[in-house]
């Protein structure tokens, strides 16, 4: 661990970062479910979606564009859906009113989708996939984001980073997760290069001339890139059309073009598809999930890692240890609080 590094535990982390967040003027359901999604990413070391990004809720609390104390709006009266209208503010609270309706819809009919409306979304997925395990589901989980990435051949942004999230219940500590963006890299990766300093690898993304760059800001001004060419494009495509157009919200181009100029995280939908296997399978469940187990050991027997494996290791190694915190970072983060009173 680098020795810029300082642990602090997770309750002075959550403290840190609810204050900052209540500072700012967001309500109490707001401020306490985006500091957990911070907290835990921190405390995960997916320092891309973890505490840093308190830093970007300044300005764009500021431009006037989301809701701090929106109050999300569940209708569930459709048999297999549940919509959430979060109602322009941030998407965690709107996903925390509809988990329950969710949880008991898919409980009942064995699928059930949700769409979130109206949210402005800058989390990562894993722990809304994490949630949904949890409760003992199978889940997909999908949003788009604003204009930043350029289709397969092109050099003009169409896409959003578009992350794709799945969760499959397990009987151990730890359900099988995976949650990445169809670009070849999250937007927060290469925001975070370019804070360090650092080059990013050819293949993240062009310049506005569409040149290969290696520059982050070159690729924060020009595009970025999908991964796998043609296949991560077209993902891509799926996931804008079916959190978009299929939910009535906007696609990553529409988002973009409401942010006006402002700057601030992305509004746009999300779609959540829950599966329960108990009603899939009936008294077949603990054979078929038993099959499951196989495949998950015939992976690791053979040396190789399952997605999400070196964040739960970070989990495991951080609970005693606490939430690693750069600690420049810890030091603007404690400025930032104190600035606010």
């Amino acid at each position: 661990m680098s020795a810029d590094i300082e642990f602090i535990p997770v309750e002075d982390a959550t403290k840190l970062a609810t204050g900052i967040l209540l500072g700012l003027g967001l309500s109490p359901g707001h401020a306490e479910a985006i500091a957990r999604s911070v907290v835990t990413a921190q405390r995960d070391e997916c320092y891309s979606h973890g505490l840093w990004r308190l830093l970007g809720f300044v300005p764009t609390t500021r431009k006037g564009k989301v809701s701090l104390n929106a109050v999300p709006e569940v209708d569930a009266s459709a048999p297999g859906v549940v919509k959430v209208d979060a109602r322009y503010g941030y998407s965690l609270l709107a996903f925390r009113e509809g988990l329950p309706h969710l949880v008991e819809k898919a409980n009942t009919l064995g699928i059930t989708a949700m769409a979130i409306n109206n949210c402005y979304h800058f989390s990562a997925l894993w722990p809304e996939v994490e949630d949904i395990a949890a409760a003992g589901l199978v889940s997909l989980v999908m949003t788009p984001s604003h204009s930043w990435v350029a289709p397969a051949g092109g050099k003009k942004p169409v896409f959003g980073t578009n992350p794709l999230a799945f969760g499959w219940p397990r009987s151990g500590p730890n359900p099988f997760v995976f949650d990445f963006a169809t670009s070849a890299a999250a937007r927060g990766e290469i925001e975070l290069h370019r804070r360090a300093g650092k080059t990013i690898p050819l293949g993240w993304g062009i310049d506005s001339e569409g040149n290969d760059t290696t520059d982050p800001t070159e690729a924060l001004k020009g595009a970025m890139l999908t991964f796998g060419g043609h296949k991560g494009s077209a993902l891509s495509a799926m996931i804008e059309l079916m959190a978009g157009p299929l939910i009535a919200d906007m696609t990553s181009a529409e988002s973009m073009a409401f942010d006006d100029g402002a700057g601030v995280t992305p509004c746009h939908g999300e779609l959540i598809i829950a599966l329960d296997p108990k009603v899939f399978l009936g008294g077949a469940m603990a054979e078929n999930m038993q099959r499951a187990e196989k495949m998950f050991d015939a992976i690791t027997g053979q040396g190789a890692r399952l997605p999400s494996q070196r964040r739960y290791e970070a989990r495991a190694r951080n609970k005693e240890l606490g939430v690693p915190v750069q600690k420049s970072l810890l030091a603007e983060l404690r400025e930032t609080l104190a600035s606010l009173g």
